[in-house]
């Protein structure tokens, strides 16, 4: 997975890769020149005492340093440079993918999971080719020429060569193969931390409201140290990678000084040569070292890379039509035909065989018990979820059949728990339709009751909003969700028992504000209250999934068991006739 992710993304970047080995190919042979000319100074100038020929290599040692300096920078921002923009795009197609993912996907992978993979494990592959394009294109190029330099100044301590690398290759590939189970764990209690930490957050309010600081301290607090000490089970086994190469290094420098004085003292090898060979081998040594020590982090940008593919490989449930239908020349009227709904693996369907018509300029009401499949039937018009059987027709078409923009453009939706955005009212009004003036915002505040408390608010439409909209109460959200539908000026209305935070008499002079607005638009309304939906034109009662009463509220009353129940059980004989 890592070796495809990164085919895909470093495919682009080719130019810039090309210069980062071509820099690195350069200063890499510059770094292995430099023992060859020590070695020449000392054996033809310092032991000769030519100040002449010490002062022109001394010079030509500076030279190619200073070549070696400038290819490294080079190297280093050029490498740095495409892991930068790798790292873009990887999270700008992982959010765009994401994007296009149904409820249903989105529950699959769970939100922290998501945000984990979008931001550390995309991070862990940046880190990875940066460190690839200014240690490890260096590390092969080092370790085979520095092998032919080292033969090159003598053969005959060549045999330290076959016995140092081998030895500490496998002492590091030993410390490697146990780190990489422990990659894997570390991101899935990273995701375990978030997913904690996400929900008491979001749900401070409940914790506190029963007193469960205690309990859900302990809770974050063993997601925490199981994270830690999955992190110092991996810190453990990198501890040991470093001691363990100084040792092998440490060990085959007094190797080749031993056996390399015993040439020197029987005229088999100059000084010169021994200082070049014990460095050549220094770096053969650290070339290995500096690939070794990066191949300890492909195993877990590997784990990364894989819990990214596997969000990028994901097909949404909800896919777009190969020849979608742009043009809608009826009216606004929403039909739902013998629709059924059925999450995978379930025994029974949520939804069965639901038939029904919602037209322009009338209210459809949708009433029913808790569970009955309310939300998920308005959550198959904007294809939030698709019907697993039957259809959904908006103005004659399927709505699988139509260019998501095309539907959506036609709907606006007041979802049952409203979202405001980080920004302004203005901002969060203007969701729907960036043009609308300040005046049209100031009309959808008023039908939906808001204008009020917008008003006192300071800086009115400029108002800041935190993010979920958290500086205002339940019902204000609301309204503000329901003013933002209605500056979309949408052909058909989605409320998603929006109107539950609103006390009756609020709630009553807004629907009645509403009726003159949405007067030739098709509107649902799916609703807890009976008292919400009394003058609705069409009642549709939903029980256990399946339509047990369609009519107005009065033919209801007279001939569905079910709606009388919930009647009765909200209002007085009085009230309900």
């Amino acid at each position: 997975m890592l070796n495809r992710l990164l085919r895909t993304y470093l495919r682009p970047y080719g130019r810039e890769l090309t210069a980062v080995f071509v820099l690195q190919l350069i200063g890499t042979l510059a770094s292995l020149y430099l023992p060859s000319l020590n070695a020449d100074l000392i054996d033809f100038g310092v032991v000769k005492g030519d100040t002449g020929y010490i002062l022109s290599t001394g010079g030509w040692m500076l030279t190619v340093t200073v070549l070696q300096i400038l290819c490294s920078v080079g190297a280093a921002y050029f490498g740095a440079r495409v892991a930068m923009a790798l790292g873009r795009d990887i999270r700008s197609a992982v959010f765009h993918r994401v994007g296009e993912f149904s409820a249903r996907e989105v529950a699959g992978f769970g939100a922290p999971s998501l945000i984990t993979r979008t931001t550390n494990d995309v991070q862990q592959i940046q880190l990875l080719v940066v460190m690839v394009c200014t240690m490890l294109v260096m590390a092969p190029i080092m370790c085979v020429a520095g092998i032919v330099m080292a033969l090159r100044e003598d053969v005959g301590l060549s045999w330290l060569l076959l016995v140092c690398v081998p030895v500490l290759v496998l002492a590091i590939g030993l410390i490697v193969s146990r780190m990489v189970p422990q990659f894997r764990k570390m991101q899935e209690r990273i995701d375990e931390v978030n997913r904690v930490l996400r929900e008491q957050l979001s749900g401070i309010r409940v914790i506190r409201a029963f007193v469960r600081e205690p309990a859900e301290t302990r809770r974050f607090a063993d997601a925490n140290r199981t994270l830690t000490d999955t992190a110092l089970r991996v810190g453990r086994y990198q501890a040991l990678i470093f001691p363990t190469v100084l040792l092998i290094l440490n060990a085959s420098s007094v190797a080749v000084l031993w056996f390399g004085s015993h040439r020197v003292d029987a005229g088999e090898m100059q000084i010169g040569a021994l200082t070049a060979f014990l460095n050549y081998l220094l770096q053969i040594l650290m070339s290995v070292m500096m690939a070794t020590f990066i191949s300890t982090m492909i195993p877990r940008a590997a784990v990364c890379a894989e819990r990214i593919t596997e969000v990028l490989d994901t097909e949404s449930s909800v896919s777009p039509p190969a020849a979608p239908v742009r043009e809608l020349t009826r009216s606004a009227e929403l039909e739902f035909r013998g629709v059924e709904f059925r999450y995978p693996g379930a025994a029974d369907p949520v939804l069965r065989d639901i038939s029904f018509r919602a037209e322009p300029g009338r209210t459809t009401a949708i009433v029913g018990s808790t569970g009955s499949g309310k939300t998920t039937l308005l959550s198959l018009v904007p294809r939030l979820i698709d019907v697993t059987a039957g259809n959904v027709f908006v103005d004659g078409a399927d709505v699988r059949e139509l260019d998501p923009d095309a539907l959506w453009n036609r709907i606006g939706l007041v979802p049952q728990r409203p979202y405001l955005f980080t920004g302004t009212v203005a901002t969060n009004l203007r969701y729907g339709n960036p043009d609308a003036t300040d005046e049209e915002l100031w009309q959808a505040l008023e039908i939906a009751q808001a204008r009020d408390f917008v008003e006192d608010m300071p800086g009115g439409l400029a108002a800041p909003i935190a993010q979920g909209g958290t500086n205002v109460s339940g019902g204000q959200r609301q309204r503000l969700s329901i003013a933002r539908a209605l500056v979309r000026r949408p052909e058909i209305y989605l409320f998603d028992d929006s109107f539950s935070a609103l006390d009756l008499a609020t709630d009553a002079r807004l629907r009645a504000a509403l009726r003159p607005h949405t007067a030739r638009a098709a509107v649902l309304v799916v609703a807890q209250r009976v008292s919400t939906i009394l003058d609705a034109d069409q009642i549709i009662v939903l029980d256990n999934g399946s339509v047990v009463g369609i009519g107005t509220h009065r033919q209801l009353l007279d001939t569905c068991r079910t709606y009388q129940e919930i009647v009765q059980s909200q209002l007085t004989p009085e009230q309900a006739a």
